[in-house]
């Protein structure tokens, strides 16, 4: 087993992982800009290294900075959570060659999925269903673009190759507007990523947001998890999250869940990862997978009883998988509501100092937050200060015990997004289950345009 870890990244996620470190005994080093010397994981973590000021390309986008700590620490592995460096396959590469274990797939794989036009044909090629595009990169030639979004039919979707996180891509209605539409996103997606590829698919109107949790160890082993429901979205970012998915049988949970271990297997992948799908009518099309830890893995946690931090370690430290596919069961319903520092209005980023902070409590009631009475949030990074998960025998009981966890949960000194969720939770669409993509931003609209709130 690993003895020591850098954790290279910041806020609840940090804390998530040492807390797994310590449960196994493995020492932890927390890595920090130096607005971030007092998150609560720098300062329960055995050892601490400042890498950088607050700006994060100088600091948790600063490769050498990170490997310079593992190797001032001794330390043997670096985990890098979510967002930041953790799906960039140089960093991944340079963290090997340094002589440290990536907790994480590696390289080539996270390079593979991060293309994804060549993610889109591995998946293809093991079996998986993919939505109806176009095969490969757009060229330059405007007839022959338009004869494929012709072939795939109207409407249809430009995504850059290198893209993700809801950025770099427009939906096209009519062949009028594809030209200017394929040139905008090549320049945006040149300055976001460095990389100009873009690619066409079907765009599905009415879809949700289904993914698949998958474990691999690299050794020939994969099993799946289950699936999650995350179509509570505003802007392409999830607020809401829940397992398993309503409306999803045992049995397309069998059959999805058994050709994405398949693919698993074919490029061998490590670790944890996401196959993130869009759903409608009844058939999954995949869209990407996430090659790291997702901010909502909690309710696949809940629901499974596996502790998926730890089973990164584990395998990490090049250990096959504890768990077979069999061990898998499904118990109950859980919820995940994102808890940000920003306007529930407006949408606005919304830093300052913590006041007053009470965590609600009972059966059930997860709280997965960095954040403490006197803290300060900072203005440089993501607004998420905390998660608050929640399970329940079914899901009527998961969205009742959200609600009262809802209104026990003070956060006083900033804005955050709790009455957003208070809504959400009451809205009729959402405990019917089921929503698209669309919804939460259909009933955003509504409630500006009424100003009486969802429901």
């Amino acid at each position: 087993m690993l003895e020591k870890v850098v954790i290279a990244n910041r806020g609840e996620i940090a804390l998530r992982i040492l807390r797994a470190c310590h449960a196994m005994g493995i020492s932890t080093v927390a890595v920090h800009s130096t607005v971030d010397r007092n998150l609560k994981h720098v300062a329960m973590a055995d050892e601490s290294v400042c890498i950088g000021p607050a700006p994060s390309n100088r600091s948790y986008l600063d490769m050498p900075a990170i490997i310079a700590a593992a190797e001032v620490t001794d330390a043997q592995a670096i985990h890098p959570g979510y967002g930041f460096l953790s799906e960039n396959a140089d960093f991944a590469e340079r963290v090997e060659q340094s002589g440290f274990v990536f907790i994480g797939p590696r390289a080539e794989t996270i390079r593979l999925m991060g293309d994804k036009v060549e993610a889109i044909k591995a998946m293809k090629a093991a079996g998986v269903p993919c939505v109806p595009g176009s095969g490969g990169p757009l060229g330059e030639d405007d007839a022959s673009n338009a004869r494929i979004a012709r072939e795939i039919g109207y409407p249809v979707i430009i995504k850059a190759a290198g893209g993700g996180g809801g950025r770099g891509m427009r939906v096209v209605h009519a062949e009028g507007s594809l030209h200017s539409a394929i040139a905008t996103t090549k320049s945006e997606a040149k300055a976001a990523f460095g990389n100009d590829m873009v690619y066409m698919e079907k765009f599905l109107e009415n879809p949700r947001h289904v993914e698949i949790q998958v474990l691999a160890d690299g050794q020939g082993n994969a099993i799946h998890l289950g699936e999650r429901d995350c179509s509570m979205q505003r802007r392409h970012q999830k607020v809401v999250e829940e397992a398993p998915a309503p409306g999803i049988t045992p049995e397309q949970r069998a059959e999805i869940g058994a050709v994405c271990v398949e693919a698993c297997i074919r490029i061998g992948y490590r670790g944890a990862g996401t196959f993130e799908f869009l759903y409608e009518n009844g058939r999954f099309y995949f869209i990407e997978m996430n090659t790291r830890i997702q901010v909502e893995h909690p309710v696949t946690e809940m629901v499974t009883g596996i502790d998926l931090v730890r089973e990164q370690l584990r395998i990490a430290a090049g250990e096959t998988l504890s768990i077979a596919q069999e061990d898998i069961v499904l118990d109950g319903h859980a919820i995940e509501c994102r808890i940000n520092a920003e306007d529930p209005e407006t949408f606005l980023p919304s830093p300052g100092l913590i006041r007053h902070f009470h965590a609600p409590g009972g059966p059930g009631v997860r709280v997965d937050s960095h954040v403490y009475e006197g803290y300060r949030v900072p203005p440089n990074y993501d607004s998420m200060i905390g998660k608050l998960i929640v399970h329940g025998p079914d899901r009527e009981t998961a969205i009742c015990r959200m609600r009262v966890a809802l209104s026990e949960l003070v956060v006083d000194g900033i804005k955050t997004n709790i009455p957003l969720q208070q809504r959400i939770m009451a809205d009729q669409g959402f405990q019917a289950g089921g929503m698209n993509i669309h919804y939460l931003e259909k009933r955003l609209k509504e409630h500006r345009e009424t100003a009486i709130g969802l429901g």
